[in-house]
């Protein structure tokens, strides 16, 4: 786990630095963290959990893209899934997001009816 960075919650799994790079994906625009459904932490991928949480992640539902589930490792600024779903920079710090993320969907969140589809 990284330890949280001034009122940032943590960032659980092989994190690699404060930007919330992890083992799996650590390239320059890899700077978010997921909060999974399931156990409410923080992790910077679905293989992150996989191998560290001890339980099988679970999907939010599409009603649920109203909660605040993505960490900007640059500032620490979280989102709504919704909000994520439409940017591909924090709103806050104007950082890069790694739009290839969006091919990893199916691991963090339901898609299809509701929001975010």
């Amino acid at each position: 786990m990284a330890p949280p960075s001034a009122g940032r919650p943590p960032v659980f799994g092989p994190v690699i630095d404060d930007m919330t790079r992890c083992a799996h994906y650590r390239g320059p625009t890899d700077i978010i963290a997921i909060r999974f459904a399931c156990c409410g932490h923080y992790y910077p991928c679905h293989r992150c959990h996989e191998v560290s949480a001890g339980h099988p992640a679970a999907q939010w539902a599409p009603e649920q893209h109203d909660t605040r589930a993505i960490l900007c490792g640059a500032c620490g600024h979280e989102l709504t899934i919704s909000e994520y779903f439409a940017v591909t920079a924090c709103p806050r710090c104007t950082a890069l997001f790694n739009e290839r993320c969006a091919l990893h969907r199916e691991h963090y969140f339901q898609i299809g009816t509701g929001a975010g589809s």
